[in-house]
């Protein structure tokens, strides 16, 4: 991941989700099969991303990053919702609803 194309890839019409996350983080882990289940009901209809914040600290801090695990969802390149700390499956759902609706 670099600075120069994370632009392009959140320019997408399909939901992009990106999870911000440390390997030394304990609720990343127990977030990550949250994240697996979702993405297997989802399928298509949502891409999800993985930010590692130690690897990638210049778009964590440019973004505002400041706990893990936080999670942005993008459509053609606007930040359409964000939240910090594990989220259940079923409100990851309703945020990408109100965009593939």
């Amino acid at each position: 991941m670099s600075k120069s194309n994370f632009p392009e890839l959140i320019q997408s019409s399909t939901p992009v989700l990106i999870d911000f996350y440390a390997t030394w983080c304990g609720p990343c882990k127990s977030f990550s099969p949250i994240l697996q289940s979702f993405k297997d009901q989802m399928g298509e209809k949502v891409r999800i991303v993985k930010i590692d914040i130690d690897k990638n600290q210049k778009i964590a801090s440019q973004l505002g990053i400041m706990s893990v695990p936080t999670v942005h969802l993008y459509q053609n390149g606007e930040l359409k919702w964000s939240a910090s700390g594990v989220q259940p499956v079923s409100e990851l759902t309703k945020q990408v609803a109100k965009l593939t609706n």
